[in-house]
């Protein structure tokens, strides 16, 4: 579970299930991925189960909460967009959050945040957000750096948001950089004057990862699957979290 001042680790496994996929012989394991990662010390697991299956699979999501069961001190984190095909995993497995995201079902990948500005997007969230609350189940809203955009989350009931941090992971190397970090730092500071908790996601990786935590303030925990998985082709699993986990103590959290 989170804790105050620290940034939980939750591995994003969808990319262990898009290499089970190619084949039908069952490997990797998305669950003993994920296992390794729980014993290496990450402090939840993420998966976002696509209408497409063209990774997680509806018995993964049915395995996974399952073996979080065993996990009581870690996290579960279901994202997907809740008017597509979310919201009946979350009501089945109740995990600890959900995150909705703004996908469309054919969308690559995901790459923007809600536009709480739109009335119609406000009317969809707000009964979902409700139901989420109702099973137990606490809601972040994926959102761009956009402090104006934080209040409208908060008053639609999200406990936490998720900040695309792809633009930041774009810019890093770059003159871009320090302005990317500016405009992370001012966008969680709203979130935390709203209320909001703090969670980030998107191409973080080990290089930029420790001055992400470092500059932004009060980010309660990272969501990585693609480039963690990637760094644990080649290191696995065990010392990959590990030097994630390190570097979330080189950011100071």
């Amino acid at each position: 579970m989170s804790q105050p001042g620290k940034t939980s680790l939750s591995v994003n496994v969808n990319k262990v299930a898009l290499l089970r996929n190619t084949r039908h012989l069952g490997i990797p394991s998305v669950t003993r991925a994920a296992t390794l990662c729980l014993q290496a010390g990450a402090d939840g697991i993420t998966i976002h189960p696509r209408p497409d299956e063209r990774h997680i699979r509806a018995g993964d999501v049915t395995d996974l909460a399952a073996l979080m069961r065993d996990w009581p001190e870690r996290e579960f984190n279901i994202e997907g967009n809740p008017t597509q095909n979310l919201m009946g995993f979350i009501r089945d497995t109740r995990p600890h959050q959900a995150t909705f995201v703004p996908d469309s079902e054919d969308q690559f990948t995901s790459d923007h945040g809600w536009d709480l500005n739109d009335p119609a997007v406000r009317e969809r969230l707000r009964p979902l957000i409700d139901e989420c609350h109702e099973l137990g189940v606490r809601v972040s809203l994926f959102m761009d750096a956009d402090p104006q955009a934080m209040t409208a989350a908060r008053q639609l009931g999200a406990d936490r948001v998720e900040l695309y941090t792809e633009p930041y992971a774009a810019a890093w190397g770059t003159p871009e950089q320090a302005v990317q970090l500016q405009r992370f730092a001012a966008a969680a500071q709203a979130a935390l004057d709203a209320g909001l908790q703090v969670n980030a996601g998107h191409d973080l990786n080990r290089d930029n990862l420790a001055a992400f935590v470092r500059e932004v303030p009060g980010v309660s925990e990272v969501s990585i699957g693609h480039a963690l998985v990637a760094d644990a082709l080649e290191l696995g699993y065990d010392a990959t979290v590990r030097d994630y986990l390190r570097c979330l103590r080189e950011g100071g959290r």
